[in-house]
């Protein structure tokens, strides 16, 4: 499979000064063309609805061909649209990109002064439920001209488009929008009842959202995380970030033991071999069945205040839980000077094994122990993540397995093709990123 990149040139700007002049020119809202009520009436944006599958197709079918890859193709040429217009704050595809030798392949990107570049976090690193507060930035004060499209499930099992449909302020859409400071191409925001200001908390229908778009993807390459407050979420409003990158991440390449199952016929493991300890959920017999059990787990860590980090992997046939400590760690000053200089805060991408760099000398002298130094800070003990993974388990109700297998049983092996060195060749000058 061929992949290449299309180069845009990008203008640094945030958002269209000659749209907002156009609104104050009507006399319309504030001017800034937003998500709020002073300018929704009249709006309008793309509306794709996916089939959907909240009890239709099993995670685990795969007996049919997927469908014409129209979501891919809605999503990468509205971007490269607004990259064009000059709505990002710098040119990702201008960053250097290499994977590190070694056994997992871990990617590096250098993005010199991203962390500069994007919005500071507002609110407080150590508690990871927190209310809402719209005096802070949130994403109804983005320009509209930052959404892409407004992204549902169909009411029956049938994809629709719909080129221009109404914002509808009292249905509270779900919409994919940009993220100005990406970290790669396509890079976007999934902003579950965006107008519903639901703070950055998981719940089963925001999980089962994400879940649909994942599948309705059906790209290994396009992958959807999330990062709770307290694990480097900057932004205190509900919303899960989602790239491609044609390369397996390390992280879905390392091996896993199964412990149980739980309802549902959902597989649940532990990783194996990684610097951060993790469960892996998969299977089920629908996607609200993967959604249900994921959601409980990840619910029972809000309310705990254990920060953690999503990864939903293989077109949503994986979900990678991730609880970590290294916001607490830094907070006690527990972590080396020499990782703090890195200024590299460990969000899901990093976890995954995609480590952006901030200074050319980390990306130059970037190694496979270096990265897996920085991880295993994040990662909770052993002795801890038994005693969480052990009440998640309490609070989703699953008992675990008193066989040997189930404790004891050899690793199994993630069912990851091994990447072609053309593909690693080409990803190390930045020129292959997704599929055409």
């Amino acid at each position: 499979m061929m992949l290449k990149i299309k180069r845009v040139p990008t203008l640094v700007s945030n958002f269209q000064k000659e749209e907002a002049e156009e609104t104050l020119a009507r006399g319309a809202g504030c001017g800034r063309n937003c998500l709020r009520y002073c300018c929704l009436p009249g709006s309008k944006l793309p509306l794709y609805a996916s089939k959907n599958l909240r009890k239709g197709k099993s995670v685990a079918d795969e007996t049919k061909e997927p469908p014409v890859d129209f979501l891919e193709s809605l999503l990468l040429g509205e971007w490269e649209d607004r990259q064009q217009k000059g709505l990002f704050r710098y040119d990702v595809t201008a960053c250097e990109t290499k994977v590190i030798p070694g056994e997992y392949g871990f990617i590096a990107q250098l993005n010199e002064g991203r962390h500069l570049k994007k919005r500071p976090t507002e609110f407080r690193v150590d508690k990871v439920l927190q209310p809402f507060d719209g005096s802070k930035f949130n994403f109804t004060k983005v320009g509209q001209e930052e959404l892409l499209f407004q992204f549902e499930a169909s009411e029956d099992n049938d994809v629709q488009f719909f080129p221009n449909a109404p914002i509808d302020a009292e249905k509270s859409p779900s919409v994919v929008a940009i993220n100005v400071s990406p970290i790669e191409y396509g890079h976007v925001l999934l902003i579950p009842k965006v107008l519903e200001c639901l703070p950055q908390r998981i719940d089963r229908d925001s999980l089962l959202l994400a879940l649909q778009m994942a599948a309705e993807a059906a790209n290994p390459y396009f992958r959807l995380g999330y990062n709770s407050l307290g694990a480097f979420a900057t932004i205190n409003h509900l919303h899960f970030q989602a790239y491609y990158l044609a390369v397996p991440f390390p992280m879905e390449k390392a091996p896993t033991r199964k412990i149980t199952f739980a309802d549902a016929g959902v597989k649940i493991s532990e990783m194996l071999n990684y610097p951060v300890r993790g469960l892996v959920f998969e299977g089920g017999n629908t996607l609200e069945d993967l959604a249900n059990v994921v959601s409980g787990s990840c619910v029972f860590l809000q309310e705990n205040n254990i920060p953690y980090n999503v990864l939903i992997s293989d077109s949503a046939k994986r979900v990678f839980l991730l609880p970590q400590c290294y916001a607490e760690k830094q907070a006690l000053g527990e972590v080396s000077s020499e990782l703090l200089d890195t200024q590299v805060n460990p969000a899901v991408w990093e976890i995954s094994g995609h480590m952006v760099l901030k200074r050319k000398e980390d990306y130059e002298g970037a190694t496979e122990a270096n990265a897996w130094r920085l991880l295993a800070e994040v990662s909770l003990s052993e002795a801890r993540f038994q005693e969480v993974t052990a009440l998640i388990f309490e609070a989703i109700d699953c008992s675990v397995e008193e066989n040997e297998n189930a404790t004891e049983g050899s690793p199994e092996k993630p069912d990851v093709a091994p990447q072609p060195m053309e593909e690693i060749d080409a990803l190390n000058t930045h020129a292959t990123m997704v599929p055409v």
